[in-house]
């Protein structure tokens, strides 16, 4: 898989900053761009579906695959675990597809180690930054008011990490900012060719 670790794409930033919107109108101007479904202990929100918006696992499920080394990425946030498994990505990559991954801060931490060549953006959001988040993540309503605080507490540590990363896009409008993905994805994916 070495040759091919520059067909990862990791996207991360903050709860509520608007990852998943951003992947969706990438993926729809790139289809050959395909997104590796991760591995959650938390409970589907409604409309989730197993194996599509998650793969959706009991934590001793989790943690048997963390200690047979089945993940390339994983992570503790907000009170439950997160992961990435290795077979997601090299599938992909065998297939000839490039794969973009949505994972927490933690997780990008991780693949930044073992895979230096995948391109890491932080998805921020507009200046006030936390105020913002925090009005995004009510208005979804899709969180308790306990889980959004404890989301903005991890947010804020998360934010100051945003200087680590390849690439910082700011998410003020989700067109500019799709504009400003794809530019980005498009030309590594020519250097490739």
């Amino acid at each position: 898989m070495a040759a091919d670790k520059s067909k990862v794409f990791v996207i991360t930033g903050p709860s509520g900053v608007g990852k998943g919107t951003l992947i969706e109108k990438l993926r729809e101007r790139l289809p050959e761009l395909e997104l590796s479904t991760s591995v959650t202990t938390r409970q589907p929100r409604e409309g989730e579906l197993d194996g599509d918006h998650y793969h959706f696992l009991t934590t001793e499920d989790f943690n048997r695959k963390v200690a047979a080394g089945e993940f390339l990425e994983h992570a503790a946030y907000s009170g439950n675990q997160y992961g990435t498994l290795l077979s997601e990505v090299e599938d992909r990559i065998e297939n000839g597809h490039p794969v973009v991954l949505e994972i927490e801060i933690q997780g990008a931490e991780q693949i930044r180690r073992t895979m230096p060549e995948a391109v890491q953006f932080f998805i921020t959001p507009p200046e006030p930054a936390l105020e913002t988040l925090l009005s995004r993540l009510s208005d979804r309503g899709t969180d308790s008011p306990e889980a959004i605080k404890a989301r903005m507490e991890v947010a804020e540590r998360e934010l100051e990490a945003r200087h680590e990363f390849h690439h910082r896009v700011v998410n003020d409008d989700t067109e500019r900012a799709t504009d400003e993905l794809e530019a980005i994805v498009r030309a590594k994916l020519s250097d490739l060719t």
